[in-house]
């Protein structure tokens, strides 16, 4: 028969790799023979161990020797969960071992937090509660989602390649992926509602989008309105749903707009998470150019064409009709982004 010291050490050590007590009872036995350690006296002990007690000394393994302040471990992880296990070693003044034996026993896992766009600041925050607030009494009281003409842009590349796996012999170096030339890419500005695509351009090589240019591309916009969604001009009136770029809210914009008689929606800094173009439409886009390379810009352009044309109505009406529903989940997460 084994002693008990050793067998309390192949408990403490089957605790450690995550296994039950009486997986480790039944391990234990194997090892050392069928009367070692009961299951119920290995319940005990992990009792203990959970409690993050792994001092060997309780020859009952019972009660909690461990002088170990949890409190104040979980204190620093509650004030930053960023936390090294070096700056908790350092700040407890214990070891390497304790530290991970007691964020183990607290169940504690790491896990990187996704990006988010931006470091929100307080006004930010509040902004978009407001604005959400706001816009989802509007649609309660009268809808008007059907009204929205939303727009965006965004870069598209000649090069889309994807980086794929090889299936190679242990000791065989990979074959090198050369990096996609992120400078053959054009800008593409797109204008969609509920329904469809309503008018997309690509920006000219070495043109930037001022208030001048952008005011040009909405009368564009207003003719292909005027062709394909009449009422919306004539009768039901245009919501126009676009971000805050300063060529957006320019005067000379603002001047366009005025006379094209459209409303425009509020819309927060800072909050793609709440604009359908980036949430729902490029993403998609992104996903079909995935592996494809173009030789020249109509090669591009057909096929941002043949995308947008193999999107059902039920597609973009989907990626208007979500509005409300994110709105109220930035209000419900007191401002803060939506993480898909």
């Amino acid at each position: 028969m084994a002693d008990e010291e050793h067998i309390q050490h192949c408990m403490l050590y089957e605790f450690q790799l995550g296994r039950k007590a009486s997986e480790a009872a039944k391990n234990i036995c194997s090892a050392l023979g069928q009367d070692a350690v009961s299951a119920r006296k290995c319940q005990r002990w992990f009792e203990k161990f959970r409690e993050g007690n792994f001092s060997l000394d309780d020859k009952s393994g019972r009660g909690r020797v461990s002088n170990f302040d949890q409190e104040a471990l979980q204190a620093l992880l509650l004030q930053n969960p960023q936390i090294t296990q070096q700056e908790l070693v350092t700040t407890l003044n214990c070891s390497q071992k304790t530290i991970s034996n007691q964020l183990r026993a607290l169940g504690k896992v790491q896990k990187f937090g996704k990006w988010v766009p931006h470091e929100l600041t307080d006004n930010n925050h509040n902004q978009r509660v407001t604005i959400c607030s706001s816009l989802l009494s509007r649609q309660n009281r009268l809808p008007f989602l059907e009204q929205i003409v939303t727009g965006d842009e965004g870069w598209v590349l000649y090069v889309n390649l994807k980086r794929r796996p090889q299936w190679l012999d242990k000791n065989e170096a990979p074959q090198p992926t050369p990096k996609p030339d992120l400078h053959a890419k054009k800008v593409m500005c797109v204008w969609w509602n509920f329904k469809g695509i309503l008018h997309y351009e690509l920006l000219p090589s070495n043109q930037t989008i001022t208030s001048a240019v952008y005011s040009a591309q909405l009368e564009r916009l207003a003719q292909a309105l005027r062709e394909k969604e009449p009422a919306l001009i004539n009768r039901k009136g245009v919501i126009l749903h676009h971000d805050n770029a300063r060529p957006h809210t320019a005067r000379i914009t603002a001047e366009k707009l005025r006379k094209l008689e459209w409303e425009v929606l509020p819309q927060p800094a800072y909050s793609p998470d709440i604009a359908p173009f980036d949430y729902h439409l490029f993403r998609s886009l992104q996903n079909f150019l995935l592996g494809k390379k173009f030789n020249n810009e109509e090669c591009l352009k057909n096929a941002l064409t043949e995308c947008f044309a193999s999107k059902s109505q039920e597609f973009y009406n989907r990626g208007i009709k979500m509005l409300p529903e994110r709105w109220a989940q930035v209000v419900e997460n007191n401002g803060n982004y939506i993480v898909d």
